[in-house]
């Protein structure tokens, strides 16, 4: 059990009948020594998000989630199926996919993530490297600040990129936030 200020982005709590991950987190002192702690939390198994008041006191179960190491294998309508080393099948919906989508890729490395030995949503790893399908040509003298045109990878995602990035070439995007990282 760990109180509410113990708490932290990224940990999974129980909250009524569903584990939900935090999304944010944020204290706030009150008067006559009464603290609260305001979080927004994101359902694992029905996708739903909410925010809610604690005090800082409370005290909530902590979710330890099982996590395995997988290859992507296919799609097979409305499931994402991966597979582990050892040849066993995991579907995950697609629900449940949220932002991977944009990257997912034929044999990707990711980890499925499981609770109650079944699977809920899939991490992907910090960066990932994808080819430009799709730029335009760069304007010559538009230089003025940090200046980025817009490109598409095979999934059909837009990514931001600086002016020196054509069409073929790989870049390095990082999976957190959408954002181009370098040129590989």
């Amino acid at each position: 059990m760990k109180t509410a200020q113990e708490i932290r982005v990224g940990n999974v709590i129980m909250h009524g009948k569903d584990p939900m991950v935090v999304l944010r987190t944020e204290y706030q002192r009150g008067g006559r020594g009464s603290s609260t702690v305001r979080m927004k939390l994101k359902s694992l198994i029905a996708n739903f998000g909410t925010e809610v008041v604690f005090r800082a006191d409370d005290k909530m179960d902590q979710v330890i989630l099982d996590k395995k190491e997988c290859t992507y294998s296919y799609f097979a309508d409305p499931m994402y199926v991966c597979m582990d080393t050892e040849f066993n099948q995991y579907e995950v919906e697609a629900t449940n996919m949220g932002d991977a989508l944009n990257y997912l890729e034929d044999g990707m490395e990711l980890e499925v993530v499981f609770y109650n030995e079944k699977a809920i949503s899939v991490e992907l790893p910090t960066s990932v490297v994808r080819e430009i399908t799709w730029t335009e040509p760069a304007v010559k003298g538009d230089t003025s600040g940090k200046v980025l045109k817009p490109a598409k990878i095979a999934t059909g995602m837009e990514v931001p990129v600086p002016l020196f990035v054509s069409q073929g070439d790989k870049i390095e995007i990082d999976t957190r936030t959408g954002e181009y990282r370098k040129r590989v």
